[in-house]
């Protein structure tokens, strides 16, 4: 499979949600094509963002001339508009996007977004635009600020500390993270230990500084 960690992500309408997700991806290093019907909220991002355009993300055609369908994962950050938000999403489905979330305004909007193919739904009283910054474009898959610089971060274990006993590891040492729990195939989540032994297929949850777990779950 093909490591897209570092793929460019499309953003498409840049309210609250869109435009702190947007920056918060640029800041991470992530290329971002931001999109907007509103001139006046796309100028306000100039300079801040590479690439930014308005545009009608409800027409296919316009969608298609900025490259949209060549993009592996795409965010659909509409919320106030829910018609706006479910053509744009259906467009992205019909375009075959590897990876679509898209914001939601409640339950039902949400479960429309799900039945016509969106991979990720994002209700705003659950996820806001920094936290899910961090599971797009990473391997995380979840994340939880606890503080201002310390995250709680649900992952795969990297491959070299596969077969290892974390006693062993010097994980602390090397990254300054922690891995305080682990979970089994079929099985419910544990406190680690010095003795636990990773494997390729279990999930594992990791305390430490942000940059520090990021820096973690960026390993191949």
């Amino acid at each position: 499979m093909a490591d897209t960690r570092n793929d460019p992500i499309a953003v498409i309408g840049l309210g609250r949600f869109g435009s702190s997700l947007a920056l918060e991806l640029v800041r991470r290093g992530t290329e971002v094509l931001a999109i907007d019907s509103r001139q006046k909220i796309v100028q306000g991002l100039s300079g801040q963002i590479t690439q930014l355009a308005v545009a009608d993300s409800t027409d296919a055609e316009a969608l298609r001339q900025l490259g949209v369908p060549d993009f592996y994962r795409a965010v659909v950050g509409i919320g106030s508009d829910i018609e706006a938000s479910i053509l744009t999403a259906s467009l992205l489905v019909e375009m075959e996007i590897d990876d679509i979330w898209a914001k939601a305004v409640n339950r039902q909007h949400g479960r429309i977004l799900s039945r016509i193919g969106v991979h990720h739904v994002v209700l705003p009283e659950h996820d806001m635009g920094e936290r899910v910054a961090h599971l797009v474009s990473g391997r995380m898959l979840d994340y939880l600020a606890v503080d201002e610089n310390f995250a709680l971060v649900k992952s795969r274990p990297p491959g070299d500390y596969v077969g290892v006993q974390l006693g062993e590891s010097g994980l602390r040492r090397k990254y300054g993270v922690t891995v305080v729990a682990v979970k089994r195939r079929g099985e419910e989540f544990t406190y680690a230990t010095a003795a636990t032994v990773l494997a390729f297929d279990d999930i594992i949850v990791v305390s430490g500084r942000t940059e520090d777990v990021e820096r973690f779950t960026e390993l191949p």
